[in-house]
């Protein structure tokens, strides 16, 4: 198995985790719970933030003593935007499932002062990025332009059927800005119907690290280097939910230069420039 591809454990529960110590890295955490209604969950974020993302169901939500109430709406990924919650370093947080949840817990090094708040849809609505075979649908839900956090990104990307994502192929491995940042980041893959696959490729320049993975409903990908397209196969659409962090919370990547061609000949008859 590609080290780079992370298997569920468990069917409810800590079904999955990655951690700095598991994946190898230094900023980015991702652990994913299933919870039966009525079941809890209560954590201290210490030295980290923290954003809660409800993958699917409705939970209700305290922060640091403060009660945010009943959130939620969807019962799959795929029916609509998310609900989340930011607990900032140094708090406690406790989720109660009203319904069947699946909790995404997305963590990086806390700092700043930010405020524990509820995200709720519509505060970055869904936007269109691509054309063609190459469209995919993205929701910020903490973006680098909300000075929400002090070093967590997230964002959920739907993507149809037989499209790419994270294509053309880009990285964000060096701290160079302002030309590039240095980010790491993981891949939580969902898959409609559930049956299907998909599959991402992690690779550098030089090929030192080059695997394809066929990833299937509920896999982690880590990225902790190089460019990392994501292709869906026909009959199946993916939902994944990224999570990226490093030294700062800035998103600058570099696209591969053999490939850069396609931003102008995506959705027309254009050919790669000649040898």
């Amino acid at each position: 198995m590609p080290h780079l591809l992370v298997k569920p454990q468990a069917a409810k529960g800590l079904v999955t985790e990655v951690s700095p110590k598991t994946a190898g890295w230094t900023y980015v955490g991702f652990a994913l719970r299933r919870l039966a209604a009525g079941e809890s969950l209560s954590d201290e974020t210490g030295s980290r933030e923290v954003c809660l993302v409800l993958v699917s169901g409705k939970a209700a939500i305290e922060i640091g003593g403060r009660d945010f109430g009943v959130i939620g709406e969807r019962m799959n990924p795929f029916e609509g935007p998310p609900w989340a919650a930011y607990a900032p370093a140094g708090t406690r947080y406790t989720v109660k499932a009203a319904t069947a949840l699946e909790l995404a817990i997305c963590s990086a090094p806390g700092g700043g002062n930010h405020p524990a708040k509820i995200i709720a849809p519509g505060v970055h609505p869904q936007i269109v990025r691509g054309k063609g075979s190459n469209t995919r649908y993205v929701t910020n839900i903490m973006p680098e332009d909300d000075d929400a956090a002090n070093a967590l990104l997230v964002v959920e990307v739907i993507t149809p059927g037989g499209n790419t994502s994270s294509y053309p192929p880009h990285k964000h491995d060096r701290d160079d800005l302002p030309r590039e940042s240095y980010l790491e980041e993981t891949y939580y893959h969902r898959l409609n119907p559930p049956q299907g696959f998909a599959l991402q490729r992690v690779y550098t320049d030089d090929r030192s690290l080059d695997e394809a993975m066929a990833v299937e409903d509920g896999d982690v990908v880590m990225v902790p280097k190089g460019y990392h397209p994501v292709a869906t196969v026909h009959g199946y659409d993916s939902y994944y939910l990224n999570v990226m962090a490093g030294p700062k919370r800035v998103w600058k990547f570099h696209n591969e230069p053999r490939h850069e061609w396609l931003f102008t000949g995506v959705g027309s008859t254009a050919k790669p420039p000649a040898r």
